[in-house]
C-alpha cells in the first residue's frame, strides 16, 4: 500500500521531533501527528536542563524507606494520592525490587550513557542549525544546606567518574563565593561543568522549523484514536483527521504512549509521573547557573527573560489540576536557598506528566513482536537531556546503522523480561 511517510511519528513533544529530525537527515520522510500544539505537553513546562550530572537512578538503596515517608506528606518532593490502582501498585514494587546496589549501578550506567551522548549531540544541534534557544554551558549546582546531605550525595561521584562526568565539591565558603545569589550558611555544592540548560520552549520550536524545512510534514491537533493492524504489523493509524499511515511507525507519545499501546495488545510499563513548575519574571539577584536544592528537591532555571523553579514527583494518574500545596513546596523550598526565591511577577503555573519506568531508563527499538512498529518513550525526567541522543540512536536503529552507543540497555525487548 501506499504510505503518507516513510516513518509516521505519533508524538509532536521534544522526542518525536528530535526522531523526525535524525530521520530526515538519513533521507526518510517523516510525518508527525501531535493532539495539542508541538511541545505542548511535558515538553513544555519542565527547567531545560541537559544534565549528565543526573544519571544516578531514582530507585537507588534507602529509597524504599525515604519513599515511604514521603507519601504521608503531600507536599514531599514524592507524592503519591492514596487510590485502588493495581498498576501502579505493580509499578511501585519493581520499583521497589531495584533498590540495591546492582541495579542502581546497572541503570545508572547506562542512563549516564544516553544522557552524555545526548548532551554533546544537543549542542552540535543548537550551534549547527541555529536553534535560538538560549543554551549556555555554564555547568550546574547541587546544592546542600547541611554537611551530612553533601557528604551522603558523594557516594555517587564514582559512578558518574566512571562514565567521565567531571564533579567538583565546593564547601560552604566557596559556594557563596561563587553563588551570590544563595542565602548564607549552606554546607556547600557539588558543582557539574559539563551539565548545561536552555529554553525547552524555544528549543522545541527550533526542531520544529527544522523538520519543516528539511521536508518534514507536522501536523498540529491531530488525535491518535487507534491503530489497524496487519502483516506487517501497524498497517494504520486512525486519527481524528482520518487514516494515516507509515512504512514504520514510531510511538513518541511521552506518559500516553502505554493508553495506545494497550490497544495492540503491548503492556508498557510506564506510569504518569506528574511535575509542576512556576515561572516568573526575573528576580533582581538571580543564580550563575542552574541549581538542583537538593535537600528540597526543586531545580532553578534562569533566563534571560525569566525565572523558573520546578521539579516535585507526584503519582495522581492523569489528574491534570494543579495542586497548590505542591506550588507552594516549590516556592517554600526555594526560600530556603535563594536570597529572592521568586521574581515580582509571576507568569505561569504549569503541571505536566513524565513517562516513569521502574528501572528508569527509556524504551528505544522495535517493539516486541511488531515488525514496523518502533518506541521512542519512557524518558522519565530526562527528556530533553536524552532527546537529541534519543533521535540519534532510533534514527541509526530504523535505517540499519550501526549506534554509536550500545542500545541493548533500552530495548524494549526487555519488557518480556
Amino acid at each position: 500500500m501506499s504510505h503518507d511517510a516513510d516513518v509516521l511519528v505519533l508524538g509532536g513533544g521534544v522526542i518525536g521531533l528530535a526522531c523526525a529530525h535524525y530521520l530526515l537527515a538519513e533521507g526518510r520522510s517523516v510525518r508527525v501527528l501531535e493532539a495539542g500544539k508541538v511541545g505542548g505537553g511535558s515538553s513544555w513546562g519542565n527547567c531545560g536542563t541537559l544534565t549528565p550530572s543526573h544519571a544516578a537512578p531514582l530507585a537507588a538503596p534507602g529509597m524504599v524507606g525515604r519513599g515511604l515517608a514521603w507519601m504521608l506528606s503531600p507536599s514531599a518532593p514524592l507524592y503519591i494520592r492514596p487510590r485502588w490502582d493495581p498498576a501502579l501498585m505493580r509499578w511501585l514494587a519493581r520499583v521497589a525490587g531495584r533498590c540495591n546496589a546492582r541495579d542502581w549501578r546497572a541503570s545508572g550506567l547506562a542512563k549516564g550513557a544516553l544522557l552524555k551522548y545526548s548532551r554533546a549531540l544537543v549542542e552540535d544541534l543548537v550551534y549547527g542549525q541555529g536553534l535560538d534557544c538560549g543554551f549556555e554551558a555554564a555547568g550546574l549546582h547541587y546544592v546542600f544546606r547541611g554537611a551530612r546531605a553533601l557528604e551522603h550525595h558523594q557516594r555517587e561521584l564514582p559512578l558518574l567518574a566512571e562514565l567521565g562526568i567531571p564533579a567538583r565539591v565546593l564547601d560552604g565558603a566557596a559556594l557563596a563565593a561563587d553563588e551570590p545569589a544563595l542565602r548564607p550558611g549552606l554546607a556547600g555544592a557539588i558543582h557539574f561543568p559539563g551539565d548545561a540548560q536552555l529554553r525547552p520552549d524555544r528549543y522545541t520550536a527550533g526542531l520544529a522549523r527544522i523538520v519543516r524545512e528539511a521536508g518534514g510534514v507536522i501536523e498540529e491537533g491531530v488525535r491518535v484514536d487507534g491503530f489497524e493492524r496487519g502483516r506487517n504489523g501497524v498497517e494504520v493509524v486512525q486519527t481524528s483527521e482520518g487514516r494515516r499511515s507509515g512504512a514504520r511507525v514510531l510511538l513518541a507519545m511521552g506518559a500516553w504512549s502505554a493508553r495506545f499501546a494497550d490497544n495492540l495488545g503491548l503492556p508498557i510499563p510506564i506510569q504518569p509521573g506528574k511535575g509542576y513548575s512556576i515561572t516568573y519574571d526575573r528576580p533582581g539577584t538571580v543564580p550563575r547557573r542552574p541549581l538542583v536544592l537538593k535537600e528540597r528537591s526543586v531545580c532553578v532555571t534562569t533566563w534571560a527573560d525569566g525565572f523558573r523553579l520546578g521539579s516535585t514527583m507526584e503519582f495522581s494518574g492523569f489528574d491534570d489540576s494543579l495542586n497548590p500545596r505542591r506550588l507552594a513546596a516549590l516556592e517554600r523550598g526555594a526560600a530556603d536557598y535563594l536570597r529572592e526565591p521568586a521574581g515580582p511577577v509571576k507568569r505561569e503555573q504549569w503541571c505536566g506528566w513524565r513517562p516513569m519506568v521502574y528501572d528508569d531508563l527509556p524504551l528505544l527499538g522495535r517493539a516486541p513482536g511488531y515488525n514496523n512498529l518502533f518506541l521512542a518513550t519512557g524518558h522519565g525526567m530526562m527528556g530533553m537531556g536524552m532527546s537529541a541522543g534519543t533521535g540519534r540512536l532510533l534514527a541509526d536503529l530504523m535505517t540499519g546503522r550501526a549506534p554509536a552507543i550500545d542500545p541493548a540497555p533500552y530495548s524494549p525487548a526487555r519488557l518480556a523480561g
